[in-house]
């Protein structure tokens, strides 16, 4: 029986993974990993096996969590700001912008998004696997609270912060030992009233990725591709190459599939033939890798609150 220290584990592993295996075929076509049939292979500038900002991102999160016993927003942030500044090897443009922009925590994503008026980008559920495992223990409304603050350090449009929030409980209810997909439509109900239809629309049962209306750069097919590749699969390992068979924003499609998947399976589940090259550069903080063995740590340390 999968326990539930081995689905949170398996959520912050399997985002991991998922963005490493996803890493050499971002903006690539459409069945790029089926064809070349290679996995955790290098290329785009990646080692084998290395994780992006989707993870490094995350990393930070989670270790800011475990550190001040709880959210402390200002913190995040200036983790953020310190991973940035030393040039990381790929950052989202918008939150790039952000970070750099010289505002305070509180006022740099509003800002941007007032003179933008876009900031719907996945760049926000692509680090939430480890305050979604931190937060499982709140409650719904705990953690989608939670999941709308984070998400709101570096994207202003609340579209961001919804998905992301959808995101944290459906990994809460998974680590409680629910089915995610009957769950969607308390999930949904509990999303602000203004997104609410768009994300039923793109995580409903018969949405898939050819019905999506953005480049799944953007949250709203990001997360439905995510959610399909959970619902259409039936092992860790097909979702997430289904994710990154689709094509695109293939590192950050995989990574949200890759926190779904192994919160569903299990760590278990994931092929050891991913983990063991997986590794985690952290820009910014020293000469510091995580390896698998630091991942399995850090999302039980979380998941336990310790």
């Amino acid at each position: 029986m999968t326990t539930r220290l081995d689905r949170a584990v398996g959520a912050v592993l399997g985002s991991a993974v998922g963005d490493a295996l996803g890493a050499p075929y971002e903006f690539g076509p459409a069945g790029e990993l089926t064809a070349r049939g290679r996995e955790m292979r290098g290329g785009g500038g990646w080692d084998p096996g290395e994780a992006t900002d989707d993870t490094q991102m995350a990393v930070l999160v989670g270790e800011s969590l475990l550190e001040h016993g709880g959210l402390e927003l200002p913190d995040v942030f200036d983790r953020f700001q310190r991973w940035a500044a030393a040039q990381p090897k790929d950052i989202g443009l918008q939150t790039e912008d952000v970070l750099t922009s010289g505002e305070a925590w509180d006022l740099a994503a509003a800002l941007h998004f007032q003179i933008n008026a876009r900031a719907a980008g996945n760049g926000s559920l692509m680090r939430a696997s480890t305050s979604a495992v931190y937060f499982a223990d709140a409650g719904r409304e705990g953690t989608m609270d939670a999941a709308r603050r984070i998400a709101a350090l570096t994207h202003g449009d609340r579209a961001a912060w919804e998905g992301t929030a959808v995101l944290h409980e459906l990994v809460r209810v998974m680590l409680d030992g629910g089915d995610p997909l009957a769950a969607l439509p308390e999930v949904l109900a509990a999303v602000h009233p203004d997104h609410r239809e768009r994300y039923a629309f793109v995580l409903g049962p018969d949405w898939h990725p050819g019905l999506a209306t953005e480049f799944n750069g953007a949250v709203w097919p990001c997360l439905g591709s995510a959610v399909w590749a959970l619902r259409t699969t039936t092992a860790f390992a097909g979702a997430v190459r289904a994710a990154v068979d689709l094509g695109g924003d293939t590192d950050t499609v995989a990574a949200v599939t890759g926190t779904l998947a192994g919160a569903y399976y299990g760590q278990t589940a994931i092929p050891p033939e991913w983990t063991a090259p997986l590794h985690v550069p952290l820009p910014g903080f020293g000469d510091r890798v995580l390896d698998a063995d630091g991942l399995r740590s850090l999302a039980q340390s979380l998941a336990e609150r310790t």
